[in-house]
């Protein structure tokens, strides 16, 4: 299962590694809408979301936020700045009550140290979230917002389906202004397509969230949209 997921998802490691990064873990409890880090701060640290949801975002200097992604349950992040020693880039925020890993930078290092494949595992994850950077700054200039948005649904269906199991409906966790941020559309055309796919069976929307109701018409939209 967590191979499977890992293919989704670059912030999963395996079952192995994962165990002993939270032998060194200490556990901290964040309200909704408490920061975990700021933009700029020491990497001092290696997370893991043990209940909730992280925000990761950058703001301009005119006060524009941009979602870079969200951190779900089990993810680990922050390995970046944490090998790089450079600052942190971006704000972690929690947008729901939530229970983050901390693992120190020097258990991290003193594990890497000991076990190169552990290294390989973090080079492999940097890896995939660079792919998954490039990806979306294609979407951005090549697709249009419908094929954006449905892709986004399905791969977090596809996140929620590797880590549950298979069934159906899927209900996610979804807030139409921070996929508005990610996107960079704005909440009306979100609220818009939402409502159209809404109208014709493939998905549900209630209050900050949503249920996944007919996966294969939302992949019709994005091979629609490509072709």
């Amino acid at each position: 299962m967590q191979k499977d997921r890992a293919q989704h998802d670059p912030g999963i490691l395996s079952p192995e590694l994962d165990a002993a990064l939270r032998q060194h873990a200490r556990r901290r409890l964040l309200g909704r809408g408490e920061q975990l880090y700021a933009f700029g701060s020491v990497p001092d640290a290696l997370f893991c979301v043990e209940e909730g949801v992280l925000r990761l975002s950058v703001t301009s200097p005119e006060g524009r936020e941009s979602v870079l992604s969200m951190v779900t349950q089990n993810q680990w992040f922050g390995e970046a700045s944490l090998f790089s020693g450079e600052p942190r880039g971006n704000d972690a925020m929690a947008i729901v009550a939530s229970a983050v890993l901390i693992v120190p930078a020097a258990a991290v290092h003193q594990l890497v140290d000991h076990r190169p494949d552990f290294l390989l595992q973090f080079l492999a994850m940097m890896g995939r979230r660079y792919r998954m950077i490039l990806s979306r700054m294609d979407d951005t200039v090549l697709r249009p917002l419908p094929a954006r948005l449905a892709r986004e649904v399905l791969q977090a269906h596809g996140r929620e389906l590797a880590a549950a199991g298979p069934h159906h409906p899927v209900t996610l966790r979804f807030s139409q202004e921070e996929m508005s941020q990610m996107l960079g559309a704005s909440r009306q055309s979100i609220n818009r397509l939402l409502k159209q796919w809404e109208r014709g069976g493939a998905i549900e929307v209630a209050y900050r969230s949503l249920t996944v109701l007919d996966p294969e018409a939302l992949r019709l939209l994005t091979e629609r949209d490509e072709g």
